[in-house]
């Protein structure tokens, strides 16, 4: 389970507000990727009870993370989700997209933090101290309630493109590649919000273009 062990690192270097930083929708082949960033309480207790609904968003249903998205908007000093679509994923790539979606959503948080923890990313400048943890949000509670708000950021984001654009199944599958969505992507073609430099939409497009010639 998480808990505040890396958050207390900082504490004792004199850093009080620390971030977790997170990211959902890396892998997908439709629609954006979504960063959440999250500073809790420099003063929380470490046994306080909501806190036993925050944990590594893959580990948890549904239901849960959109209980533990209500628990920790409501108990966090600080809290923002921001995204990057799919046209710019295709323009600079997912790497940079999701550091962009990153600290986008650092500097929404109020206040500014002192420090960062970040699920780990390849980064190799930041203006803050900062430490990119293997499996943060397994381990570090501010990068676990990160990964929970942007994870259901984004699920919502996939149940409204669902009704935009009927057929495809984002509801269920939320852009993942599913054999379920890669069938309704051959019958029915990419959408507005479909990542065009991903292999499966690379490859039926070169494709596409061999038959045309």
């Amino acid at each position: 389970m998480p808990d505040l062990s890396l958050e207390a690192g900082f504490h004792a270097c004199g850093h009080r507000l620390v971030a977790g930083v997170d990211e959902a929708g890396r892998g997908p082949l439709a629609g954006p990727v979504t960063a959440a960033a999250v500073i809790l309480p420099p003063d929380l207790d470490p046994d306080a009870d909501w806190l036993g609904a925050v944990d590594d968003s893959k580990r948890l249903t549904p239901k849960c993370r959109e209980y533990a998205a209500e628990i920790i908007r409501a108990n966090a000093l600080a809290w923002a989700v921001e995204q990057v679509d799919s046209a710019e994923i295709d323009r600079i790539g997912i790497g940079p997209a999701v550091i962009q979606a990153m600290f986008a959503a650092v500097s929404a948080l109020r206040p500014g933090p002192d420090a960062l923890l970040f699920d780990w990313i390849p980064l190799k400048q930041c203006p803050l101290p900062y430490q990119t943890v293997v499996k943060g949000d397994a381990k570090s509670l501010s990068i676990a309630a990160a990964s929970i708000l942007a994870k259901v950021a984004r699920d919502e984001i996939m149940v409204q493109a669902d009704q935009r654009h009927p057929g495809y199944g984002f509801a269920r599958h939320k852009g993942y590649a599913t054999a379920q969505h890669l069938r309704c992507l051959a019958e029915l073609g990419p959408t507005p919000i479909h990542r065009r430099s991903f292999s499966p939409l690379r490859q039926a497009r070169l494709l596409q273009d061999a038959n045309q010639g």
